[in-house]
């Protein structure tokens, strides 16, 4: 491969660190966090909703009633002791009946510990980084706001998907800075009870002053009473001593709902969201960020350990490692999420995947290559049929490397080529050889053996090798005869245009042998080496123009199917006793192999 492993997984590192540092995938990152990371708790009992609900809708009449009715609830809740109330009602215009009024601020000054919200317009434009002010505040009438604490009611859902998972701590207007009505009324229940309040809490912002929901559950999950229970009796007052009690809109259509990480398909009542949002406060279950060199060094920690991992290990068993990489980096995120720390969960998880499928791809289109150069390689040598043997049984099929094996091997040579070179030009020389040695090459591959080299103007073949081929010396011998009835033709030819002619002699023996690539590290021959090459070589060297010497090894194969006349022993080199030969003189017709026939495994 050109391109290496390490520079492809080093150039996914990078992207991802770009993706994670802008959040590229911001919308992937919040549902997954939604799914993994928001599990539902338990709801505190110190908080109770009084819902305008349908059931108080139809005993009281449409909204907006008369403040009197408010009034009423503030007055109650106060005689009942409750610790801190907050009215999520914007009353920023006062009534035109001047005595509900009266009646309202009456109840809430005398009470003393009632959060009345506030709402900053931040216009047309979206709230800025390391920005967050308002022009304008939607504040309660002045009599109201003289007699009441205040915090903000903004709800922040997000852009991408309209989901609430986080709310605005504090915003500027003017010289103030205006808290959250959630914080607002967790304050006043915390000196209500005798229980001390931090002056800074310390809650972790992002560039927008925002800080993540830990929602304890989905909507409907906190305790919900309708406030005209309350108002006709049928709720005791005591029942609401030293509780945190919010009055806000809980039928659908009041419109304030929103959806939240708990339930994509379920809209939550914005006060069921400050329920959430006080309980949070009550147990300071605020979660940080991890540093974004943390992040630097996950993705680098996963970059290096896959890279390792996939290039060891074969596809299946990285499939697995990816799968414990992904469930040990899930299980990370959420123990981190329970001791106050967010991780972010897509990119670590994609980069893994994304490097498995890369290093995958990568495989395949090295095997892809290592195919191609197999085909370039071994078509060259051995016929159609064992190349697509090969491909099919993959690097175990070619069992390389030296390995011995039971083969036939063929020697040829060219008779007369010498005298007749030297009357001839270079280019007629070239020509004719390349007549000679295509004939000599597709008689091997016709019979499934391996063209294991050209040797000037001779030929060396093995059969059996690299794969099984079935009755190999007898298709050796079919090769030598075929190469025998090819020759006739050619000579044919070559003595009506030059005079002279050429023939083949050629040898086949069988036996065992070492096979496999033999040579440098850097320049190797895929051949055979040991006696039984030795002899086939001995045997062609011994041939006549036009003869085929078989030995006796191969004539035991292969008796039944030829026709020979036994020519005894010689003497050959390297041999101290002679060696019976014999001369092929044909194949019986009936044992005749056909291409198609050939059996490669």
């Amino acid at each position: 491969m050109k391109i290496k492993r390490i520079y492809l997984v080093a150039l996914i590192f990078v992207l991802f660190c770009i993706f994670a540092f802008f959040n590229s995938f911001e919308k992937i990152e919040n549902l997954l966090q939604d799914s993994v990371l928001q599990t539902q708790g338990k709801a505190d009992t110190r908080i109770v909703i009084l819902g305008i609900d349908e059931e108080s809708l139809s005993k009281l009449g449409q909204w907006q009633w008369p403040r009197n009715y408010i009034a009423d609830a503030v007055n109650l809740l106060s005689k009942g002791k409750a610790a801190a109330i907050g009215l999520d009602i914007i009353y920023s215009e006062p009534a035109r009946n001047p005595e509900e009024d009266k009646a309202l601020v009456k109840a809430v000054k005398e009470a003393g510990n009632v959060v009345i919200p506030v709402f900053g317009d931040f216009g047309n434009e979206y709230v800025r980084a390391h920005r967050v002010k308002v022009d304008v505040l939607k504040e309660p009438f002045r009599e109201l706001k003289d007699v009441s604490a205040s915090g903000h009611i903004n709800a922040v859902p997000d852009q991408s998907d309209s989901i609430v998972r986080n709310f605005m701590v504090s915003f500027g207007y003017r010289n103030e800075n205006i808290i959250s009505f959630d914080e607002q009324i967790y304050r006043i229940y915390m000196k209500n009870t005798g229980k001390p309040v931090r002056d800074d809490l310390n809650i972790p912002v992002n560039q927008y002053n925002r800080t993540l929901i830990t929602f304890t559950g989905e909507p409907m999950y906190y305790e919900h009473l309708p406030i005209s229970k309350l108002l006709s009796g049928e709720i005791p007052p005591d029942y609401f001593q030293d509780k945190i009690v919010l009055i806000g809109p809980y039928a659908a259509g009041l419109g304030d709902f929103y959806f939240t990480p708990l339930n994509h398909s379920l809209q939550m009542m914005g006060v069921e969201i400050h329920a959430n949002i006080i309980q949070q406060f009550l147990y300071n279950n605020f979660k940080r960020y991890v540093p974004d060199w943390i992040y630097l060094l996950i993705l680098l920690l996963l970059s290096i350990a896959g890279y390792f991992a996939f290039r060891r290990f074969t596809p299946a068993i990285s499939a697995v490692i990816t799968a414990g990489f992904v469930a040990a980096y899930i299980a990370a995120a959420v123990f981190l999420f329970k001791s106050g720390y967010i991780l972010q969960i897509f990119y670590p998880i994609a980069l893994v995947i994304i490097n498995y499928l890369i290093m995958l791809g990568y495989r395949y289109i090295e095997e892809y290559l290592e195919r191609k150069r197999i085909t370039g390689v071994f078509g060259r040598y051995v016929a159609p049929q064992v190349v697509n043997q090969i491909l099919s049984g993959g690097e175990a099929g070619l069992k390389l490397g030296g390995t011995r094996r039971f083969i036939s091997v063929l020697f040829v040579d060219i008779r007369g080529f010498t005298p007749l070179s030297e009357k001839l030009q270079p280019e007629q020389i070239v020509e004719i050889l390349n007549e000679y040695l295509n004939l000599t090459a597709s008689s091997i591959f016709k019979f499934g053996g391996t063209l294991d080299k050209f040797i000037g103007d001779a030929t060396m073949a093995i059969f059996n090798a690299p794969l099984d081929l079935e009755d190999h010396p007898f298709m050796a011998v079919q090769t030598a005869w075929a190469m025998k009835q090819g020759a006739d033709a050619l000579a044919q030819g070559l003595l009506e245009k030059f005079g002279k002619t050429v023939q083949f002699g050629i040898g086949v023996n069988t036996g065992y042998a070492v096979v496999g690539n033999i040579g440098a590290h850097f320049r190797m021959d895929y051949t055979a080496i040991g006696d039984t090459v030795n002899t086939s070589a001995r045997l062609e060297a011994n041939a006549k123009p036009g003869q085929i010497l078989i030995s006796q090894a191969t004539y035991d194969l292969v008796k039944d199917k030829v026709e020979v006349t036994s020519l005894g022993g010689i003497k050959v080199k390297g041999k101290e006793a002679e060696i019976p030969i014999y001369q092929l003189e044909g194949i019986k017709p009936e044992f005749a192999t056909k291409p198609a026939e050939i059996k490669i495994s």
